[in-house]
């Protein structure tokens, strides 16, 4: 190793040989990517203008709501967009606007078009419908954001449940460590399954619920590797030295045992992302997963199931799906390579 290189912290090696992977570096490149698209997705998937210039006013119904009155309409009702009468008053004599790259939202119902639902794709709708009349482009779109945030949601409470419950488990050991696995070993055991379907029968279907169901076993995973790395890096000489000078458990294991622990949580991140988004794909193919009208992924491909003569829809939603785990999968080999102590550096 050059000079150069050993001036280099730990962290900035790590970078560079996570960019090295050119697979995974560029994999989180597009998934950051569509990441930030899905988050602003009101801008870049919407039936209302982003700006309208009407007879020398200028509107933003993308923040507000304006009645068909406002352009030349008879009514007070929200103005519809896609009405021909008022696309025509919106963009005639000098007035404008400026529509999204998909003029459609997640619930929007175009009750003009001309092809009977599910309609095949157009150049009205690039992807087609759904048998309800709805853009399959804003259907997909807003259904990653909720399948990527939930995800997050779901890896972040699991990452903070498996590090504390590992920590405790690795570094008291004895009857602490004994007691724990067979919490865990009864709690596994629990019908996952069954409890969503009694519970979704109970309470009223909602993400929260959900993500706190899921949460309740998905951390028992991460907490078996922070376990062996606390067990194997309690032993440690800093650690001893530390209980030594009289710090105390809580400053150990915080600021000296697990930054030195966090390989495995930090390689299987993108890998419990995929199995979050599968899981909640899953539930909502099932019809126990997000409330009726949230836009879903697993629904999508309920209602391909359903129509299989609507063959756009299963291919779109398919695609997005393999693409997105692909993307963290290859994000995953990357972190992992990147975090082997054993790789060399060049």
């Amino acid at each position: 190793m050059t000079s150069a290189t050993s001036s280099v912290s730990p962290a900035r090696r790590a970078w560079l040989r996570f960019k090295r992977n050119r697979l995974g570096f560029w994999s989180l490149a597009l998934f950051s990517v569509l990441v930030v698209l899905s988050l602003f997705a009101e801008i870049v998937s919407t039936d209302k203008p982003l700006v309208v210039r009407y007879e020398g006013q200028t509107y933003f119904p993308v923040l507000r709501n304006y009645s068909e009155k406002t352009f030349g309409g008879d009514f007070e009702t929200p103005a519809d967009y896609l009405d021909p009468f008022i696309r025509e008053r919106i963009t005639q004599g000098g007035n404008w606007a400026i529509y999204a790259p998909n003029p459609y939202g997640p619930k929007t119902l175009n009750y003009f078009a001309t092809s009977p639902n599910p309609a095949a794709p157009s150049r009205e709708n690039f992807l087609g419908s759904d048998d309800r009349g709805r853009d399959l482009l804003a259907q997909l779109i807003y259904g990653f954001r909720v399948s990527v945030l939930f995800a997050l949601a779901l890896t972040a409470i699991g990452v903070v449940l498996g590090i504390v419950t590992g920590a405790i488990q690795g570094y008291f050991g004895g009857k602490t460590d004994l007691a724990f696995q067979r919490f865990i070993e009864i709690w596994s055991s629990m019908p996952e399954l069954y409890l969503l379907i009694i519970f979704s029968a109970i309470f009223a279907p909602s993400v929260a619920l959900l993500l706190v169901l899921l949460s309740l076993f998905g951390w028992m995973g991460l907490s078996d590797y922070v376990r062996a790395e606390f067990l194997r890096n309690r032993q440690m000489d800093y650690v001893r030295a530390a209980r030594a000078l009289g710090v105390g458990n809580l400053q150990i294991m915080r600021r000296h045992i697990l930054p030195n622990s966090m390989t495995p949580v930090v390689t299987f991140l993108p890998f419990r992302m995929s199995s979050a988004i599968l899981a909640l794909t899953s539930l909502d193919f099932l019809g126990l997963g997000v409330p009726p009208g949230t836009p879903s992924l697993g629904e999508l491909l309920s209602q391909g199931k359903a129509n299989i003569d609507a063959w756009w829809i299963s291919i779109s939603t398919f695609a997005v799906l393999v693409v997105t785990l692909m993307l963290l999968t290859f994000m995953g080999d990357a972190l992992r390579d990147a975090l082997d102590p054993r790789k060399a550096d060049r």
